[in-house]
């Protein structure tokens, strides 16, 4: 089944998927020349995302298990974002080859010169990894694909067999999710830097999906307000509730990224405040302190305006700087680990993430046309167009 969309979001797909296409084949241009850095750029880059994938998950099970008319007004839109798992799953192979330029574990030399890379080399080793790698991605995509067949089923029959199954989902579903995210950036970040630990960094890498994820969901719901089958449903109420939960994920974030330096740094723990160090020094700390601003100060004091809320083009705005924000979060996350002296800036940390996002929202799109924008014979529609 497929499903017209605005001829401008028809011109859209078909650009994204040219810059897409070209910004993937300027990044192998790039590995062609400096492979260690193609690698560093494309991880940073497929992280944020297959990060966006998850989140889009994630908050899907959220609505399914809770209910809520936001959720009703833009499972469309999530469902779309996270049925790009596989493709993510493919371009998440670039990593797997440069494991030898991105990870110390991965160098037999300087795991040979360091007690704690021989201490974890059974469980941080090449071909561990991977294999993770594929159990994560098969876990993640077999779930999304029963969520999505769930779904589109209630859009046939009236019997709600197909709703109590992907709430049934939902449930244990969030806590694999939790459970594989956590496991997963341990590989793919933490262990960037073998010497770091922390027991809150899943939870930040977590809050930041589902910050991101919304935040999408928001500007895709702004644009497509007026198309049918939206038009005339969607109302102040919807930008209302999902502008309230941009700002508790807002305040979430902030909160337990703040709370792991502020405990790290008053206990004066010396491998973890090194992170940290390498994420202040130099130019470093002028991307902290944009995601300070623009992560926080500023949609956390126009989120507290109902009017900033209530008005689409507004809340779009808002959503987009935070969703802006967490790109460079991602980038933050990751270049520091190899390049702790000062900011570095590469031409191809900018074609490998406008690639990769060119063939995500190409990939998206074509998703968002095999399913009516608005769910069928949901019991809670009803409710949820009528009390908005």
């Amino acid at each position: 089944m497929n499903v017209s969309l605005p001829s401008g979001l028809n011109r859209f797909q078909n650009l994204a998927l040219g810059v897409g296409v070209t910004g993937v084949a300027m990044s192998a241009v790039g590995a062609i020349f400096d492979p260690r850095q193609f690698f560093i750029s494309w991880l940073f880059a497929v992280l944020f995302w297959l990060g966006l994938s998850l989140g889009c998950f994630a908050v899907a099970m959220i609505h399914h298990l809770t209910g809520g008319r936001w959720g009703d007004a833009t499972r469309r839109f999530l469902e779309a974002g996270y049925m790009t798992l596989p493709l993510m799953a493919v371009l998440f192979l670039p990593v797997c080859l440069g494991l030898h330029d991105l990870y110390s574990w991965a160098r037999p030399a300087e795991v040979a010169a360091s007690e704690i890379l021989r201490h974890r080399a059974h469980y941080l080793n090449p071909s561990a990894f991977v294999l993770r790698a594929v159990f994560f991605f098969a876990i993640w995509i077999i779930m999304a694909n029963r969520l999505r067949h769930w779904s589109r089923e209630q859009d046939a029959t009236t019997d709600l067999s197909a709703t109590r199954r992907a709430r049934a989902l939902s449930g244990p579903g969030l806590v694999i999710y939790a459970l594989t995210v956590t496991f997963a950036w341990v590989d793919w970040v933490m262990s960037l830097e073998p010497q770091w630990y922390s027991t809150m960094f899943p939870i930040i890498i977590c809050g930041g999906q589902i910050l991101a994820a919304f935040a999408l969901s928001i500007i895709a719901l702004a644009r497509l307000r007026e198309h049918p089958p939206l038009a005339g449903l969607i109302a102040p109420g919807h930008f209302n509730q999902l502008g309230n939960l941009l700002l508790t994920f807002v305040m979430f974030w902030t909160y337990v990224c703040f709370g792991q330096l502020l405990i790290i740094w008053a206990g004066n723990l010396p491998h973890e405040i090194l992170w940290y160090r390498h994420r202040i020094a130099g130019g470093w700390k002028w991307i902290a302190g944009f995601l300070g601003v623009f992560n926080f100060f500023l949609p956390f004091f126009l989120l507290l305006f109902r009017a900033s809320k209530r008005q689409p083009r507004a809340l779009a705005v808002l959503a987009i700087i935070v969703f802006v924000s967490q790109v460079v979060n991602a980038y933050w996350l990751v270049e520091p680990s190899f390049f702790p002296d000062g900011i570095h800036v590469h031409w191809v940390d900018f074609t490998a993430p406008i690639g990769i996002g060119g063939l995500w929202l190409a990939n998206g799109l074509a998703a968002l046309k095999r399913a009516a924008l608005l769910p069928r014979n949901d019991p809670r529609i009803s409710f949820t167009f009528a009390h908005a």
